[in-house]
């Protein structure tokens, strides 16, 4: 079983990047789905055919889903945000406002995510392919399910042995609405398939995450923070797809500027996303729409390569706790310590130079405000120390 998740800044060809994996996953066998978590849903475009909110049959072997938000929040949150309703109703709430408030932020985004973990346990399918939805929004759903888990806990802090008996006597003095069997039971489930969802998607041999970018800056500087929130919450990622390079054998002078342009900003995708592979995918010359078109894209991003191979095991980064301290630790084997230099460049950003070679990593929030006191090298792996200013 396989999950692949897409994500990127909008608008970079996430989802033409995903239909074509998928495309090619179907091709050689596999049982495929490719499904659009992102509720502006552009999937079907892609296929050059509708695809509704089931999962619908796009030829053998391959199926598009668009999931609906609304429908997918019922059926994880809805015994839970009706109770929440009621009471936030009983407290003098007016209906509507109640029935907003008894949302969770992200909750939304989140029961799409928990259709997922459905499909890939289904049984029906070799292959999940995930168009996610644009970057920020990706990254706070992907952390959502240990925070989620989290909230419930809190609002529900009470035994069922406890509750069962308490509840009679309660409603002799009270009027306000008691959480009966059902809502216990849906609060149970939900927890649940939260906690099994987070080991999903943080499973190494079944999910990664693949950054879709394009050679540009503003874009690069969105990737490089998702990389870093993607190691941050141990979500694994194995590959970099940097589409729409302008093909070298180009020669109208018009694109003169963008092609050097690319050429600089390749490199810095390099030094910032090593040690993943980066597939380069060309602009193509025609508008990527149907089958047809998204086999070529196919063939540009993996040619010969089947799209489930995990082409990176590990962290390329992390940031564990050390007393009050944050180590920032990166795999660099078989290095010497002397060639290593530190900077700071941006107030998130840090530069790793080793020789000819350097490494752009954007910081957490956790470490901007901190100050670098001092970086060792064991066990083939840098570990920067990051203290907070205030304390020194």
């Amino acid at each position: 079983m396989r999950i692949i998740l897409f994500t990127g800044k909008g608008g970079v060809g996430k989802t033409t990047i995903s239909a074509a994996t998928a495309l090619r996953c179907a091709n050689l066998g596999y049982r495929t789905i490719v499904v659009s978590t992102d509720p502006a849903h552009s999937l079907g475009d892609s296929f050059d055919t509708r695809i509704g909110p089931e999962p619908t049959q796009l030829q053998p072997r391959l199926w598009g889903q668009e999931i609906d938000l609304l429908h997918q929040m019922q059926r994880h949150w809805g015994k839970v945000q009706q109770y929440l309703a009621a009471l936030f109703a009983w407290r003098g709430m007016e209906g509507l406002v109640a029935e907003e408030t008894s949302i969770l932020p992200g909750m939304e985004e989140l029961a799409s995510l928990m259709q997922i973990s459905y499909l890939a346990e289904s049984g029906d399918y070799d292959v999940v392919v995930v168009d996610m939805a644009p970057t920020g929004a990706t990254l706070q759903l992907l952390a959502f399910p240990e925070m989620a888990t989290w909230y419930i806990e809190k609002i529900f802090p009470f035994e069922r042995k406890a509750m069962r008996i308490a509840r009679p006597l309660m409603r002799t003095v009270t009027d306000m609405p008691l959480p009966e069997e059902d809502l216990l039971d849906a609060i149970e489930s939900l927890v649940k398939d939260l906690n099994h969802l987070e080991g999903l998607v943080s499973n190494p041999d079944i999910s990664t995450v693949r950054l879709v970018l394009n050679p540009e800056k503003m874009v690069i500087k969105e990737a490089q923070r998702a990389f870093t929130y993607l190691n941050l919450y141990d979500l694994p990622t194995d590959a970099v797809i940097s589409n729409r390079h302008i093909p070298d054998d180009v020669t109208d002078h018009f694109f003169d500027g963008w092609k050097r342009r690319q050429v600089a900003y390749s490199q810095l995708v390099e030094e910032s996303f090593s040690p993943l592979p980066i597939f380069k995918v060309p602009f193509m010359a025609e508008e990527v729409v149907g089958p047809q078109a998204l086999e070529h894209i196919a063939e540009a991003v993996y040619g010969d390569t089947d799209p489930t191979t995990i082409f990176f095991r590990g962290k390329a980064q992390e940031v564990v706790k050390d007393g009050d301290d944050y180590l920032l630790i990166l795999p660099l084997p078989l290095l010497d310590k002397r060639d290593i230099q530190l900077h700071r460049g941006m107030h998130d950003e840090l530069i790793v130079r080793i020789g000819n070679w350097k490494r752009h990593i954007s910081l957490p929030q956790s470490l901007i405000g901190r100050q670098i006191a001092g970086a060792r090298y064991r066990q083939d792996h840098l570990e920067i120390r990051f203290r907070n200013s205030v304390t020194d």
